[in-house]
C-alpha cells in the first residue's frame, strides 16, 4: 500500500491539534534549551580543547539527541516557516559538517576520543547515532530543501558500506542498538539509491546470523538482549531491550514492504501478536523490566515496577503504523492507538516541558518512603517529571512523534482509501482531498469527507467499539468497514466509559478493573480522591458522571465505589470490615502526575 505522509495533512484543533500546538510552541524550545545547557549541542563541534577547558566530555550517543531534536523541529517546519528553528538547525549542521573527517566519519565522541576504537565496540552506538542523523537529514531536506546534512550522512554511509560490506574490517557485523536499518530505508526512499536499501538488508539479514557479533557480557545480557538469538525471519516473540527490538521490527516491516518479503512480514506479524496478546500493558507500554529495559516472559506485567520506557511505546505504535501500511488488519491500528493515547504521551507533561522516561501503572508514595528506612534500596520509577535526563532519548522522540502524528491516518491501495485513525484534520494529496470533522476521542462521531478517485473507503472500527453506526451500508473485513466511495460518510463509534479486565494470567490484576473511554486509559490520583486510594473499590454497576475538562483535554469521569474503613487494628475478622460509599474520580492516564506528587492507580479492586 501507499502511505499518505503527514506533511499533506493539517490537524486543526481537537485533541492532536492541541498537542501539536504545545509541541511547536513549547516542547521544541524546551528540549533545545536543555540540550544546550547540558552541552549536547556544543559537543557537535568536536573541540577537545573546549572540553578540557570547561571540564566536560561528550557521551557516545549525544549525536542522537541532537539529531532527534533536528528531526522534530523539521517536522514543525512542515506546518509553518520558522526562521529561528532553521537558524538553530543550520548552526548545528555547520558544526557537524565542519567536524566531519575526510573519509566521511562523524561522531561527537569518537572524532576526538578513542579514535583507534572506531567501529570496534558493538554497543557504542556509532551506527545508532548515524541512523538518527540520517532521519534528521531526510526530514530537514524535505521541510527546507537544504541538503548540507544530507550530504554529510551520504558520505558517512559510503564509509559504512566500505568498512562493513566491502572490506569487512569493522569489529562487528550488526549494530548493538538498531536504528540505522530503518533510517537507510528512508534514505533510499528519498534518493532512490538502491545501495542504501541493500545496506539495510545486509544488517537485517546478518542479525542473529553471523559468528562475529557477541553480546553476552553478564547473566541477563544474553543474545536475546540485542535480538541476536535467531535470524530475524525465524523470530516469533518480542525479546530483549524493548526499544532496540521495536526499531528492528520497524526496519523489518519497511523491508518487507519494499522487497515484498513475505517471510519478513510473517515474522513481524507473529511478533506483534505476541506483544499485543501477552507482553503489553493496557497503556500500550512495553518492556516491563528495568534490567535491560527489556521484555521478560509472557504476562509479566507488574504495575508499580513497570519500566515501560516512553521511547518503547512510541516505537511500538510506529511499528504498528508500518504494519498497517503493508496489510489492513484492525489489530495493527488498534495497538497503535492504544499506545498513542496512553503510554506515549504520558511521557510528556501537559505543559509540554517536562518528561517521564518510565511510565508505571501504580505510584505508591509510601513505598518510596521505605527506601529511606532500608540500606538496600528497592527500585521504583520517579514520581515527578523532569526537564532533562542523563539519558535523554525520550524528550526529542516525543517531539518528532507528536509533530508527525498525521502519518498514522491514511494509506491507499488499488482504488481503496484506508482510514486507520481519527483526528480533526484536512488532507490534500495529489488530486485528492480528505477531511475529518471530529472531537475524537472524547466523542465517537466522525464526519469523513472524501473527494478523490477512489472506488472504496475502508474505515477501521476499533476493537473496543461495541456499537458502530454509519450513514451508508458497509461490509466488515479484518476490523475495517468497507464502503462504496461517496463524498460524505458519517461514523459514530459510540464512545462511552467502560470497565476492562485483564487475562487471569496477569496475576497482579486479579480482582481488579481498569476504566477506559474509547482508546483512553483512565487512572485515579490521590489529589482527586480523599484519603488512601489503595483502600478504594469500584462498583462496576455504576452510572458514570462524565464532565469535560479543559486542563486535561479530555473528560474526567466519576464512578460509584467505596472505601474500606480503618478499624484501628492491624488485623481483623472479615465480617467486621466496614465500607463507606465514595465517589471515585478518574482522569486520563496520560495526564498523571501533572499536579504535584501523588499516589496513582490504573487497576482498581472491584467491590463485589
Amino acid at each position: 500500500m501507499k502511505q499518505i505522509p503527514f506533511y499533506h495533512t493539517r490537524i486543526e484543533g481537537g485533541f492532536w491539534g492541541e498537542k501539536q500546538k504545545t509541541s511547536r510552541e513549547v516542547t521544541v524550545d524546551a528540549v533545545y534549551d536543555r540540550f544546550k545547557e547540558t552541552k549536547r549541542f556544543e559537543a557537535m563541534k568536536c573541540d577537545r580543547e573546549q572540553h578540557e577547558r570547561e571540564g566536560w566530555k561528550p557521551h557516545i550517543f549525544w549525536d542522537s539527541d541532537a539529531a532527534k531534536w533536528i528531526e522534530g523541529a523539521a517536522y514543525a517546519l512542515e506546518y509553518e516557516k520558522n526562521e529561528e528553528f532553521e537558524d538553530k538547525i543550520d548552526g548545528l549542521v555547520d558544526m557537524m559538517c565542519n567536524s566531519q573527517l575526510e573519509n566521511g566519519y562523524y561522531n561527537a565522541y569518537y572524532n576526538v576520543y578513542d579514535t583507534d576504537k572506531r567501529f570496534t565496540v558493538r554497543d557504542h552506538h556509532e551506527l545508532y547515532c548515524l541512523g538518527h542523523l540520517i532521519e534528521a537529514a531526510v526530514a530537514y531536506y524535505h521541510a527546507t530543501k537544504k541538503d548540507k546534512l544530507l550530504g554529510l550522512v551520504e558520505r558517512y554511509v559510503d564509509l559504512v558500506i566500505k568498512l562493513f560490506v566491502e572490506e569487512k574490517t569493522a569489529g562487528f557485523v550488526t549494530p548493538g542498538h538498531e536504528e540505522i536499518e530503518l533510517a537507510l530505508v528512508r534514505l533510499y526512499r528519498l534518493t532512490g539509491k538502491r545501495k542504501y536499501l541493500e545496506l539495510s538488508e545486509f544488517f537485517i539479514n546478518s542479525r542473529g546470523n553471523n559468528e562475529t557479533d557477541n553480546f553476552c557480557r553478564c547473566d541477563w545480557m544474553t543474545e536475546r538482549y540485542p535480538q541476536d538469538h535467531l535470524p530475524v525471519r525465524e523470530q516469533t516473540t518480542a525479546e530483549g531491550h524493548s526499544v532496540r527490538a521495536m526499531y528492528l521490527y520497524m526496519a523489518m516491516a519497511d523491508l518487507a514492504l519494499e522487497c515484498n518479503d513475505e517471510a519478513l512480514f510473517g515474522a513481524c506479524d507473529k511478533i506483534l501478536h505476541n506483544v499485543a496478546e501477552k507482553r503489553m500493558y493496557i497503556t500500550g507500554g512495553i518492556g516491563s523490566s528495568h534490567i535491560g529495559e527489556a521484555f521478560t516472559v509472557d504476562y509479566d506485567l507488574k504495575n508499580e515496577h513497570a519500566y515501560t520506557e516512553t521511547c518503547a511505546t512510541l516505537a511500538l505504535s510506529l511499528f504498528c503504523q508500518r504494519m498497517s501500511a503493508i496489510r489492513p488488519l484492525g489489530l495493527y491500528a488498534d495497538v497503535a492507538e492504544q499506545a498513542m493515547y496512553n503510554g506515549s504521551i504520558s511521557g510528556v507533561s501537559i505543559k509540554g516541558d517536562e518528561f517521564f522516561y518510565e511510565n508505571p501503572l501504580t505510584i505508591d508514595l509510601s513505598n518510596h518512603d521505605k527506601n529511606t528506612a532500608t540500606k538496600d534500596k528497592e527500585r521504583y520509577p520517579i514520581t515527578q517529571r523532569v526537564r532533562v535526563f542523563d539519558c535523554s532519548c525520550c524528550p526529542p522522540n516525543i517531539l518528532r512523534y507528536v509533530n508527525s502524528i498525521g502519518n498514522f491516518l491514511y494509506t491507499e491501495d488499488n482504488g481503496t482509501l484506508y482510514v486507520h485513525h481519527y483526528m480533526n484534520s484536512s488532507t490534500e494529496f495529489e488530486d485528492k482531498k480528505i477531511s475529518q470533522t471530529t472531537l475524537y476521542p472524547s466523542c465517537g462521531k466522525v464526519r469523513l469527507t472524501v473527494n478523490g478517485n477512489y472506488r472504496k473507503i475502508a474505515v477501521r472500527v476499533p476493537s473496543w467499539c461495541k456499537k458502530f453506526d454509519a450513514s451508508a451500508p458497509y461490509s466488515m473485513e479484518n476490523g475495517y468497514a468497507y464502503f462504496d466511495a461517496t463524498e460524505v460518510i458519517d461514523l459514530d463509534f459510540n464512545i462511552s466509559p467502560r470497565f476492562v479486565v485483564s487475562s487471569p494470567s496477569v496475576h497482579e490484576n486479579a480482582g481488579k478493573t481498569a476504566l477506559m473511554l474509547g482508546p483512553v486509559v483512565y487512572c485515579i490520583e490521590g489529589v482527586d480522591n480523599e484519603g488512601d486510594i489503595f483502600s478504594l473499590s469500584v462498583n462496576t454497576d455504576t452510572v458514570f458522571e462524565v464532565k469535560q475538562d479543559s486542563f486535561f483535554g479530555l473528560p474526567v469521569i466519576a464512578a460509584d465505589g467505596c472505601a474500606k474503613v480503618d478499624s484501628g487494628s492491624l488485623y481483623s475478622d472479615i465480617d467486621s470490615v466496614k465500607y463507606e460509599p465514595r465517589k471515585i474520580n478518574f482522569i486520563p492516564y496520560y495526564a498523571m502526575e501533572n499536579r504535584g506528587e501523588t499516589d496513582m492507580l490504573v487497576w482498581i479492586p472491584v467491590k463485589n
